[in-house]
């Protein structure tokens, strides 16, 4: 994760020498990149994630939404699919309905739930299973109808590598703030490219918009609610959700975000 600061940072800097966005200097592919709104966590109760999901769909017209299961490490099945019944509910039939489970469940309970999750429509199935579990990953993924995803937990290219030779995913996922930065970034989606695999980007909305806008075969991005709050609070600069996409501003050089000292001042550490 240090390197990947780094790295970001000297691609960052490399862009605002030059005087272009990181998009451009990474050679922009996309004009706009897909997001999905994430968040939904299950300590939430039903009033607050009705009002999560209705400000995503309705308010920022954010057309695709996920929510966390896996209540209590897999031991409410009963909850997790409540409120996935209570999100489709929320949003209405026409739009698209995600899980995450980080890795709650085993295998044949990843498989169990995945059958009924099919049946609110849910068409993305994150971490059923531990990324660690690859043969655990591949079985899911064999007898599910949602696509399988995972990554995030991918430190380096070799652990990309594992996933797609195993067979686990549907789609890799890649967050540039883990994995290396943008460089690594890159090479991963080259990887996911090479095995017909599509990339989603994990966390991180606004630096992922400008190293995603360059890769042509992108899914979308995650506009997790943590992170594009702290973005929101401390950043100028940060990208316009509505629509359900992010478009890097061409006018605005490096990753096009100017940090607000007088605003982060007040989080600053007492050793700082």
């Amino acid at each position: 994760m240090a390197i990947s600061a780094v790295d970001v940072a000297l691609w960052d800097l490399k862009a605002r020498l030059l005087g272009l966005p990181v998009s451009a200097l990474l050679g922009r592919a996309l004009d706009h990149v897909p997001i999905y709104g994430s968040g939904g966590f299950t300590s939430y109760d039903d009033q607050q994630t009705r009002e999560q999901l209705t400000g995503w769909v309705e308010r920022d017209r954010i057309p695709r939404v996920k929510i966390k299961i896996g209540q209590d490490r897999g031991g409410d099945e009963g909850r997790d699919l409540a409120r996935v019944a209570l999100a489709r509910e929320t949003i209405g039939p026409d739009r698209e309905l995600y899980v995450d489970a980080n890795g709650a469940y085993g295998a044949g309970q990843a498989v169990r739930m995945g059958r009924q999750l099919a049946g609110y429509g849910v068409t993305w199935f994150e971490e059923p299973v531990s990324s660690q579990d690859l043969a655990g990953l591949a079985s899911v993924r064999r007898q599910i109808e949602p696509d399988v995803a995972a990554g995030e937990y991918s430190w380096s290219l070799a652990d990309s590598a594992r996933l797609i030779e195993a067979g686990a995913v549907d789609c890799l996922q890649l967050d540039v703030t883990r994995c290396g930065g943008v460089t690594e970034f890159l090479r991963g989606a080259a990887l996911a490219a090479g095995h017909n695999l599509p990339v989603s980007a994990h966390c991180a909305p606004n630096l992922h918009a400008h190293v995603g806008a360059a890769v042509p075969h992108l899914w979308h991005i995650e506009y997790f609610h943590d992170h594009q709050r702290i973005e929101g609070l401390l950043f100028d600069g940060v990208l316009d959700p509505r629509g359900g996409k992010l478009t890097p501003d061409p006018g605005r050089p490096g990753l096009g975000l100017e940090l607000r000292a007088a605003d982060a001042a007040r989080y600053r550490s007492a050793g700082g």
